[in-house]
C-alpha cells in the first residue's frame, strides 16, 4: 500500500450535502485504502462523522476532530491530535474552501472578502504552521492543499481566485523553506468538478435543475467534454502524498481536463 501506516490529517473531511461525493470525503476513502491512519477534521462534526462511518463500513478506523480553521487554536488541535493518538503527522491535506458570496471588487463587501480569505488562505497558513512544527523535528512530511484552476483561469469569483493564487504562492514559499527538513509542499488545482460544493449551490441560486449546471460546465472542458469528479482529485492527492512523488515539491498540479491549457 502506498501510504501504509502514514498518519494523514484531512482538514475539511466532511462535505456539502448532495448527490455526489466531495473532495474531502473521496480523499479520506482513497487515503484509507492505501493504508493511511486518518484524522478527520471539520467544523461540521456531523458531516465528518458521516465520513468516519463510511470508512468504518469498509473496515477502516479513523478519528474525528472538530476544527474551525478561522481559529488558530483549532488548527493547532489538528496536529496535536495526530501526535497524541498516533505519535506523528506525515501528511496534512488542506481541503477547505469557499466561494459563496463572492463578487467583483466594486460590489464586494469587506466582510465577504475577509471571510473567504480567512477560510481559503489564512486557514491553510495556520494549519500548515502547526503541522510543520511536528514535521520539522521528524525531518519528513507532506503538506498538500486544494487550490483551484481559478487561480489561473478567468472568472467572476474574484476573492476566491485571489485566495487560491495566494495558496499557490504560499506552497512555493513553504516548499523552499522546508526542503532542508525533507518536507514536500504541493497544491492541487481542480478544474470543473462534479461535486456537491460546485453543483448544489449553483443550482439553488439559479433555480434550475442540477443537470442544467452539469451540462453547462461539461461544455467548458476540453477532455471529452466532461467534468471530473472528486475521485480524480483524490487520486492526485494520493500520488503527491506517496513516495512516488518523493522529488516533487513546490508544484501546483492542474487536475482539470485541460481547462487551464487555454490560458494565454
Amino acid at each position: 500500500m502506498r501510504l501504509n501506516e502514514k498518519v494523514v490529517a484531512i482538514v475539511g473531511a466532511g462535505q456539502t450535502p448532495g448527490e455526489t461525493i466531495g473532495n474531502g470525503r473521496a480523499a479520506a476513502m482513497r487515503f484509507a485504502r492505501e493504508g493511511a491512519r486518518l484524522i478527520l477534521a471539520d467544523r461540521n462534526v456531523d458531516s465528518a462523522e458521516e465520513t468516519r462511518a463510511m470508512l468504518k463500513a469498509d473496515g477502516f478506523d479513523s478519528m474525528v476532530v472538530h476544527a474551525d480553521v478561522n481559529r488558530e487554536s483549532d488548527c493547532a488541535d489538528i496536529s496535536a491530535a495526530a501526535v497524541e493518538h498516533y505519535g506523528q503527522l506525515d501528511v496534512l491535506h488542506y481541503n477547505v474552501g469557499r466561494s459563496e458570496g463572492d463578487a467583483e471588487v466594486a460590489a464586494l463587501d469587506v466582510e465577504q472578502w475577509d471571510e473567504i480569505m480567512s477560510m481559503n488562505l489564512r486557514g491553510f497558513y495556520l494549519c500548515s504552521k502547526h503541522a510543520l512544527s511536528v514535521m520539522r523535528p521528524q525531518k519528513s512530511g507532506v503538506v498538500l492543499c486544494i487550490s483551484s484552476a481559478a487561480a489561473l483561469a478567468s472568472g467572476s469569483n474574484m476573492t476566491y481566485k485571489t485566495s487560491k493564487a495566494g495558496m499557490n504562492a504560499l506552497v512555493q514559499s513553504m516548499a523552499i523553506n522546508n526542503g532542508p527538513y525533507g518536507i514536500r509542499v504541493n497544491a492541487i488545482m481542480p478544474g470543473l468538478m462534479d461535486t456537491p460544493m460546485a453543483i448544489e449551490r449553483r443550482a439553488r441560486e439559479r433555480g434550475v435543475e442540477r443537470d442544467v449546471i452539469r451540462e453547462e460546465r461539461d461544455r467548458s472542458v476540453p477532455l471529452l467534454g466532461k467534468m471530473g469528479t472528486a475521485w480524480d482529485v483524490a487520486s492526485a492527492a494520493v500520488f503527491l502524498a506517496s513516495d512516488e512523488a518523493s522529488y516533487i515539491t513546490g508544484v501546483a498540479l492542474a487536475v482539470d481536463g485541460g481547462v487551464t491549457a487555454r490560458v494565454g
